[in-house]
C-alpha cells in the first residue's frame, strides 16, 4: 500500500498533534502516524506544566487535576529550601494529548495509531505501519529517538534515563518537591502531588541506568516513614529525556524539506527536563511553517527555526552549560558539594548569575527558562 499526502507528520504526542492541527487547518491534506496504539497512552512524564501555558493551550485547563502554587528544594539533607508562587497545573497528561489529538482531527488530519515508522529512505520515503507513503514535507514529532532526525542526521546523542512510580499521596501538597542527591547522577528526583496520589520519580545520566530502581526504593522508603506517601505503587514508567540542547529544527532528508519539534528537536530543558509548553508551541509552529511553506513562502522554514531559536534557545543553551558544568564534578570519582548542586538548579540565584565565560543569563532567558 502507499500513499501521498502533502505533510507527514511522525509522532502524535503534544508537538505532533499541535503540528497536524496547524497544518490540517490551513487546508493541507495530512497524515500523522503515532507508533503507540492507544492516544495519549502510555503516560511517559511527571505532569507538570506552567501556568503561562495554560493562556495558550486550553485543553491544559480541561485536564487539570490540581494547582501547583511553588517549588521546594531537598539539597542532600538539608531541610527544603522554598520557592514562592512557582505556579502551574499537574495535568492528567493523557486526557491532555488526546484532546489535542481530537482538535488535529477535527482539523482535517488523518491521525493514525499502532502505525510505527519503520523505515525513511534517502529520497524522504517513509514505511510507516505497513504502509509507504511520501510527503511533500515531513514533522518530525516523533520523541527523543527521533527516527525522522536520525534520518536527517540530526539524532539526541545525550539523553536522561527515567523511573516514575505512582503512589497515595498521604497528605494534601501543592507544591513540587526536588531532590538533588550526589547520588543521582547527571539528574535529579521529583516529588509531583496529583490530587490523592503522587508522582514520584528520578533521572540519571545511560550509564547508571541500573540505580534507578534502588534509588527510587530509598527514596519511596524515605518518604513512606516520614509519612508523605502510601507504600503500594499504583503505576510505574520511564523514558528518555534528551539533555543535549537543540540538535536541528529545519533539515533534509534528501529532496524532502522536514522540520523537528519537541524532544526531537532537543527542546527539552537540560536541567529540568520540562518539555511540553516547548512541544506544543513548536509542534504548531511548525504546522503553520510548513503550510506556508506549500503556499509558496520559500522562506518559512528558516523563519521557523529562527523564531524557535529565539524562543528557547537561550534558555536551553544557559541549561546545557549548568548541567555539562554539573557533570565535570564526577570527574575522577568526585561527587559535587551542595553548593555545585544549587549552582544547577533553577531554585537558586546562582543558577542565573554570570556564566565562567563571562555571559551573564539575561531577564528574557529567566523567563523563559521559567515557563519552558
Amino acid at each position: 500500500m502507499s500513499a501521498r499526502v502533502d505533510i507527514l507528520v511522525c509522532g502524535l504526542g503534544p508537538a505532533g498533534a499541535a503540528a497536524a492541527e496547524a497544518a490540517a487547518r490551513a487546508g493541507h491534506r495530512v497524515l500523522a502516524v503515532e507508533r503507540n496504539a492507544t492516544p495519549g497512552l502510555p503516560v511517559q512524564c511527571a505532569e507538570f506544566v506552567p501556568q503561562m501555558i495554560g493562556a495558550d493551550v486550553p485543553d491544559v485547563r480541561a485536564s487539570r487535576v490540581q494547582d501547583i502554587a511553588e517549588m521546594e528544594t531537598y539539597v542532600g539533607a538539608d531541610p527544603a529550601d522554598l520557592t514562592p508562587d512557582f505556579r502551574g497545573y499537574m495535568i492528567d497528561r493523557a486526557a491532555f494529548d488526546q484532546a489535542l489529538i481530537a482538535k488535529a482531527q477535527a482539523a482535517g488530519a488523518d491521525c493514525r495509531f499502532g502505525a510505527p515508522v519503520q523505515e525513511i529512505t534517502r529520497d524522504g520515503v517513509v514505511t510507516a505501519g505497513g504502509q509507504e507513503i511520501r510527503a511533500t514535507l515531513i514533522i518530525g514529532a516523533d520523541g527523543p529517538r527521533s527516527p525522522v532526525g536520525r534520518a536527517a542526521g540530526r539524532p539526541n546523542v545525550e539523553l536522561v534515563e527515567t523511573r516514575q512510580i505512582t503512589v497515595d499521596l498521604l497528605q494534601p501538597h501543592a507544591a513540587t518537591d526536588i531532590f538533588l542527591r550526589p547520588e543521582i547522577v547527571g539528574g535529579y528526583a521529583w516529588l509531583f502531588p496529583k490530587g490523592r496520589v503522587a508522582n514520584l520519580g528520578l533521572g540519571v545520566v545511560p550509564e547508571r541506568k541500573a540505580d534507578l530502581k534502588s534509588l527510587l526504593v530509598a527514596l519511596h522508603a524515605q518518604l513512606v516513614t516520614e509519612g508523605r506517601l502510601g507504600r503500594e505503587v499504583h503505576h510505574t514508567t520511564g523514558g528518555l529525556i534528551p539533555v543535549g540542547g537543540i540538535v536541528g529544527l529545519a533539515t533534509r532528508i534528501g529532496p524532502v524539506p522536514v522540520l523537528l519539534a519537541g524532544d526531537a528537536a532537543g527542546l527539552t530543558n537540560p536541567i529540568t527536563g520540562a518539555g511540553i509548553n516547548a512541544a506544543v508551541i513548536s509542534g504548531r509552529l511548525a504546522g503553520e511553517a510548513a503550510a506556508a511553506l506549500l503556499a509558496g513562502d520559500a522562506g518559512a522554514l528558516e523563519d521557523y527555526a529562527e523564531e524557535v531559536s529565539d524562543t528557547f534557545g537561550p534558555s536551553v543553551a544557559l541549561a546545557v552549560r549548568r548541567r555539562r558544568a554539573l557533570i565535570e564534578n564526577y570527574r575522577g570519582m568526585a561527587m559535587p558539594a551542595p553548593d555545585a548542586l544549587r549552582d544547577s538548579w533553577i531554585a537558586y540565584p546562582q543558577y542565573w548569575t554570570r556564566d565562567r565565560t563571562g555571559a551573564t543569563a539575561h531577564k528574557e532567558t529567566r523567563k523563559a527558562e521559567e515557563t519552558a
